[in-house]
This record gives C-alpha cells, structure tokens and sequence, in this order.
C-alpha cells in the first residue's frame, strides 16, 4: 500500500513536465482502482495543456515500476460475483491504455525493476519507454489463468517473429536489455545516469533520452531466436508443443515444461487473442479484452484458481478445468470471442 495515506499516484508538474510516479511500493506499485483512476485524471488535464511538453512515469520504492493489476482484489470480487467492480476496473483501465497511445506527447516510462502485466500497459503505449539493467518485463497472465491483456494483444503480435507468442505463452522475463532487442523496450539507460537524464527532462525536452541512452548488451535469448520462430511458429498450441519436443535442446525442453504448466484454457485463449490482435487496431483489440474478462474472470473456473495457487496460497498447485490442452474444446473457446 502506499505510505501513511499518500495516495497511489502521485501527480505533479515541474515546469513543462508532468510527474507522474506510482506509489504503492509494498505491494511493488500494482495498479488498483484508486491509480487508475489518477490515470485517467491526469491524462484529462494534461492532453490539450499547451504548457505541458511531456509526461515521466516512475514507480515508488526501487524495486519495481509496477508488478501489473491488483489481481488478488479481482480475485475477491470474482468469488463475491461482484461483477460491477471487476467491469470498472478493466474498463477504466483499457481506456487509460487507449487514452495514452492517443496522448500526442511524449509519454516517457522509466522502468527501473519490475514491469509486468498492467505495468506493461501503462508504458508500451507511450512514446518512450526506458529500460536499466535492473529492468525486468513480462506478461505473465497465463499462470494465473488471464491472458496477455492491457493492448497487448495488439503489442505481441507485431513484435519481430514470434516473440511475442513466446513471451503471451510462456510468460517469459526479459531483462532490460531483452526488452529493447524484443521492441518492447524503445532505449537503455544504464541506472547510475538515471539521476542526470531526470534532470535533463526537467524542461519537457524529451529529445534528452535519445543523449543518454546506450546500446544495450546483446539479448539473452539471441542463441534461441531461430529456435523460438520455428518452434511458436509451428500452429496451434499442441503443433508448438511438438515442434518444442523435436528441437530436442534444454531450452525448447524448458519451454515445453512451461507450457504444461500454464492454463490449457488460458493458453489456448491467449493464442487465439494474438492471431485476432493481428488483425485489429489497438482500440478493437482493448474492447476484444474487455469482452473477454467478463467470460474468463467471471465464469471460468481457471483464473479464481489461478491467483489461488500462484499469489494467494502460492502453492503452485493449481488445478485447472479442463487439465490437459487435449481436452480443451474449440468450440468452448470460440464462444468464448463470441460472447
């Protein structure tokens, strides 16, 4: 939670800068209602602001930008079957994801620790967003039985190859340097010249990233990257999980294992998602979101488990209906974007 009543956005303007920093440290900044909303808020007051020239978000306390949505809390709201708050919270969400692609400003992320989920969306739309080597970026919904959401069912797919498949299934983690070879990240800035390009940002001049970022070291998962479009390229999800398996290396092995252990619900959702998002704009594919979390948080089993086995009791036990990819139905998945 954020500290002694402060709130969990802090707002404020230096200049021809707005600040923006999320504030609920102890719960690593996850994004609850009441940060939303400021979100939305400022995104109001500062869009047609002549006097404003760009925006900087941080995250509180140094260990993460943001760890993604409170999803523990949607949890408890799913149970009581409170759909009123779960359908505020995504939706003023996704439109807080719309409203800063449409900002027409610099909107400049500094992700410096933890970026998951929701603090993915709140930065891969806007027009900057800077990595450290201390950075670490994933979408990790299907371990929790969600999906790749927040826009970014229309990010991944136009990532180079197949990243973004591999990164929407597996959850994998990209540290800083990862995340600007997969083009999640647009520039690295080593942490200890943070300090300076804050300072060079005080007058809105967001041309100063481009004079302390640095090319980033090479990408951990450069050996892998043939192996990761051959393999996510392969079809559908058990097309992939054979072609894991005639790689015959420990990376595909490991991504296979993954893959097991995720959601066959999320997991065959997720895959759809991303072929669809293809296809979309990024204002389709929010509202293709949208529809969905009234389906999978409401009235799928999985994602109650999901957090249940992952956040809640963290046993890593979760017990998933229906348990294998074989026995997931096409046609229940399908109605699924139907509804």
């Amino acid at each position: 939670m954020s500290d002694a009543a402060e709130p969990s956005l802090l707002t404020r303007r230096e200049g021809a800068l707005g600040l923006l920093t999320m504030n609920r440290p102890k719960a690593l900044n996850a994004l609850d209602q009441a940060m939303i909303d400021g979100f939305g808020a400022a995104i109001a007051a500062w869009r047609d602001d002549a006097s404003l020239r760009a925006v900087l978000l941080d995250g509180a306390g140094g260990r993460a930008f943001c760890a993604g949505g409170d999803v523990r809390a949607i949890r408890t709201a799913a149970l009581a079957d409170d759909q009123a708050t779960i359908e505020r919270f995504f939706s003023t969400e996704y439109a807080v994801n719309q409203g800063i692609a449409e900002f027409g400003k610099p909107w400049i992320s500094l992700i410096d620790g933890v970026c998951m989920g929701g603090g993915i969306g709140v930065a891969v739309h806007g027009s900057h967003r800077i990595v450290t080597e201390h950075a670490l970026l994933a979408m990790p919904e299907t371990a929790i039985a969600l999906f790749p959401d927040v826009g970014t069912s229309y990010v991944l797919p136009r990532l180079p190859g197949k990243i973004g498949l591999w990164l929407a299934l597996t959850g994998a983690r990209l540290k800083g340097a990862d995340a600007v070879h997969a083009g999640f990240a647009t520039h690295y800035v080593p942490r200890d010249a943070v300090p300076a390009l804050r300072a060079a940002l005080a007058g809105g001049d967001a041309a100063a990233v481009d004079r302390f970022a640095v090319a980033p070291p090479p990408a951990s998962f450069a050996a892998h990257r043939e192996a990761i479009d051959r393999c996510f390229g392969a079809g559908g999800l058990p097309a992939i999980l054979d072609a894991l398996e005639a790689e015959g290396t420990e990376w595909a092995e490991e991504q296979r294992s993954i893959l097991l252990r995720m959601s066959p619900t999320s997991l065959s959702v997720s895959h759809e998602l991303l072929a669809r998002g293809a296809e979309q704009s990024l204002r389709e594919c929010l509202a293709m979101e949208l529809a969905l979390t009234r389906v999978v948080v409401n009235h799928h089993p999985d994602f109650v488990e999901g957090v249940r086995s992952v956040l809640v009791d963290k046993d890593g036990a979760p017990h998933w209906q229906p348990a294998t990819i074989e026995e997931v139905d096409p046609v229940a998945i399908a109605g699924m974007f139907a509804a």
